[in-house]
């Protein structure tokens, strides 16, 4: 299993990137060394009345700098709690938690929807193969020059303001997108649409899932997903998403 650390983590910088989605940096001594791509932090409130740690993904990774960039919504008490604090400001990290994306020098897909599209940027900056990067946003877009800097991008959004109208499997037919592998993150409805996409194309499919979590360590079992299969842990056709995800290869999971 892999090192999970708890840490005071310190923050560089923080700055509200669209309306209510905000990019912090933190610094941490051991979490940056250790995390992959895919893969996600707790972090803790300072406000002692909110004991649950909320689970945000990693966006980005600086190992030199020992530091991870969180791209996050500001949607209720405890992540509008993160967002009004400022550099040097402190923090309880625990991390890195769950497990990331299969790296395969495949022709690839990296697709991201909504709050989903953060933890896709540091796969793309991974990833040493042929890819184009899909991108479905419901009004104002964020992140898009990092997107830019790594590969081709399409993006897709609700009413068209730009680029293709209609959700990232419109943007992938609109735009004649082939892949031999696609790696995605972002709402259930979306990923169920590529799923089953990729079962019908027969491409190899990955998926980050989001569910509400409690502990964020497997033990709660509040972030259980179907699965096609039995889970050692309990037993029954249930995933941990916390725990055995939040990737998955798409056909191990039912929606």
């Amino acid at each position: 299993m892999d090192e999970k650390y708890r840490e005071q983590a310190i923050i560089i910088r923080q700055e509200e990137i669209a309306d209510d989605i905000y990019s912090i940096w933190l610094h941490t001594d051991r979490i940056a060394s250790a995390a992959k791509a895919g893969q996600f932090i707790n972090l803790y409130c300072n406000d002692g009345s909110r004991i649950l740690p909320r689970p945000i993904s990693i966006c980005e990774i600086d190992r030199e700098d020992q530091a991870i960039r969180l791209v996050y919504r500001a949607a209720g008490k405890g992540t509008i709690e993160f967002s009004s604090m400022h550099t040097g400001g402190i923090l309880r990290v625990i991390g890195p938690l769950g497990n990331g994306f299969p790296q395969k020098a495949k022709k690839a897909l990296i697709i991201g929807g909504g709050i989903g599209i953060p933890p896709m940027l540091q796969l793309a900056k991974e990833l040493d193969c042929e890819k184009q990067i899909v991108l479905g946003f419901r009004e104002e877009a964020f992140l898009l020059e990092e997107f830019e800097a790594l590969g081709k991008i399409h993006v897709a959004t609700e009413e068209g303001d730009f680029g293709v109208r209609g959700n990232v499997l419109d943007a992938i037919r609109a735009n004649r997108l082939e892949a031999e592998i696609i790696y995605a993150c972002g709402p259930a409805p979306m990923l169920r649409a590529l799923k089953e996409y990729a079962a019908e194309q027969k491409i190899e499919c990955w998926i980050s899932m989001e569910e509400r979590m409690a502990c964020g360590i497997g033990a709660c079992l509040a972030c259980v997903c179907k699965s096609t299969h039995k889970d050692t842990h309990s037993n029954v056709n249930n995933k941990r998403v916390c725990a055995e995800g939040p990737v998955f290869r798409a056909e191990e999971v039912e929606f």
